[in-house]
């Protein structure tokens, strides 16, 4: 749909608060009674289009990584975080570039994309990581484990938003070979997950880096 599209598009670079109805409407091709009849007003557009974009990123990265359930964790948890990465580096990810915006100047409708969109890809990633620790984790160590995970993937969208809004800045070798940063970023982390599992199984408990 034309107006889904560009409305993604619009929103992505902008943000909420500086686009207009009339402008997605002009780029679309249409006029305001379309808006007004399938999506009533600019909150619903403006939800229904970062769902579009998210779920077109998906289509176009599986969050799998195209990993086999039946696959040890640690391989899915790979799949993961080059799905994760890859959506985020592309070029035409509308979905990440509104949730820089989103970032920087939040409106009240995120709560409602978390819970039906974003939330289940979280529990999806961090119930690897539980597999990935084993038994004796508590859920403290499996979400600083997703957190950091998750703060590694977001350093990649930080820079594409400066690059992006700072172009004659020198580039950043991360953006230049994302999949080798994705794979940097399954090394380091699956050292540390297992690191921190060998740890709590010789009898650390819940406190596995001791000072």
């Amino acid at each position: 749909m034309r107006l889904i599209a560009a409305a993604s598009r619009i929103f992505a670079e902008k943000g909420f608060q500086e686009t207009t109805i009339a402008e997605i409407c002009k780029q679309a091709q249409t006029n305001i009674a379309a808006v007004n009849y399938y999506f009533r007003d600019k909150q619903s557009l403006y939800l229904e289009a970062w769902r579009h974009a998210f779920h077109r990123d998906l289509a176009m990265h599986p969050p799998d990584g195209g990993i086999a359930a039946d696959a040890p964790p640690e391989q899915r948890l790979a799949g993961r975080i080059r799905s994760l990465i890859a959506r985020i580096a592309a070029d035409d990810s509308h979905f990440f570039a509104i949730i820089n915006k989103e970032m920087a100047q939040p409106t009240a409708l995120l709560p409602e994309i978390l819970e039906k969109e974003i939330n289940p890809q979280r529990r999806a990633m961090l119930a690897l990581i539980k597999e990935c620790l084993g038994p004796e984790a508590n859920d403290q160590t499996i979400h600083y484990c997703h957190a950091s995970i998750i703060g590694q993937c977001f350093h990649l969208l930080r820079i594409k938003h400066i690059q992006n809004n700072y172009p004659a800045m020198k580039t950043c070798p991360e953006l230049d070979d994302s999949a080798a940063y994705a794979e940097h970023v399954i090394g380091f982390s699956l050292a540390a997950i297992h690191a921190l599992r060998d740890r709590l199984e010789h009898g650390h408990g819940d406190n596995p880096w001791p000072c």
